[in-house]
């Protein structure tokens, strides 16, 4: 899965320790969606798009490559 965690997270100025914070995971957690290597639940992908401002949990995840 592609994500723009990491550039909507550095627009904002969070650390990806902040993020994980917000949204009620570990860092590691944060680490791994940003590298695509874990997908994240509904309730999750909904957290981190709320939390990075986004209005679509589409402009922060994407299945294509």
């Amino acid at each position: 899965m592609k994500t723009r965690i990491s550039e909507y997270r550095q627009k904002l100025g969070l650390t990806q320790e902040q993020l994980a914070q917000a949204v009620g995971v570990s860092r590691q957690t944060i680490i791994a969606l940003e590298q695509g290597r874990y997908n994240p639940s509904l309730q999750l992908a909904y957290r981190v798009a709320k939390t990075l401002r986004q209005k679509r949990i589409e402009d922060v995840f994407s299945e294509l490559d």
